[in-house]
């Protein structure tokens, strides 16, 4: 009996997960559409980040590279709050697969 349980709580879990991953590749129904000002912050972020891939990266120094970690991080924030998405981390989805399996 309990074999039973555990295997249709792995076949419940693995539907779910099938689900979510086919759902994250189609298109939003309403996409939401930048205004000229988020398109013109939007293209000075990419400017930047290709002259950042473009730099000569060997004779900087230790904290000149963590400085352009940071900034391009920041940048990769900004660009996301931009479009407007929900992202979930793997570990995130993980934990949650974990209290669903808890809670039933």
């Amino acid at each position: 009996m309990k074999k039973l349980v555990y295997t249709l709580i792995l076949v419940f879990t693995l539907g779910l997960s099938v689900g979510n991953v086919s759902a994250a590749d189609k298109k939003a129904k309403n996409p939401t559409e930048l205004t000229a000002e988020q398109r013109a912050e939007l293209k000075k972020l990419t400017d930047r980040v290709e002259e950042i891939r473009a730099m000569d990266k060997s004779n900087l120094s230790k904290e000149e590279r963590k400085a352009l970690r940071k900034e391009l991080k920041e940048m990769k924030n900004q660009a996301r709050a931009m479009s407007g998405g929900v992202y979930l981390s793997v570990g995130a989805i993980i934990i949650i697969i974990l209290l669903l399996i808890l809670i039933l």
